[in-house]
């Protein structure tokens, strides 16, 4: 069974930049597509972006566009979201995923995803 932990939250201010880490244990990363969910308090939960299994594509929220990118290292089983100029609507939980099933080798999608970490927070403030 994939387990997956977050690592490097915290808080940043306005502007900076913050990378955030999932690694992965139980299985490989090899055949699942990645990504990066939040949620704010209040808010409903928001796919931000992933990327495919192949890594050849990648799916961005129009909330991520331009600040936010997605990488993977399958030789680690990690995964990483790196966030540039953050904003302090960027406050949230900050969720990794990974799913097997639900998507072809070569797209990823915003909506379901089977493994889940526990979150960890981001906050952007002065």
């Amino acid at each position: 069974q994939l387990q997956l932990v977050e690592s490097g939250g915290g808080l940043v201010q306005p502007g900076g930049s913050l990378r955030l880490s999932c690694a992965a244990s139980g299985s490989t990363l090899d055949d699942y597509a990645i990504g990066w969910f939040r949620q704010a308090p209040g808010k409903e939960r928001e796919g931000v972006l992933c990327i495919s299994t192949n890594g050849g594509f990648t799916n961005y929220a129009d909330s991520a566009k331009g600040r936010f990118t997605i990488s993977r290292d399958n030789l680690k089983n990690t995964f990483y979201l790196q966030m540039s100029s953050l904003k302090p609507e960027d406050t949230a939980a900050y969720y990794c995923v990974a799913d097997a099933r639900t998507y072809g080798r070569g797209w990823c999608g915003l909506r379901h995803y089977d493994h889940w970490g526990q979150g960890i927070q981001v906050t952007v403030s002065s």
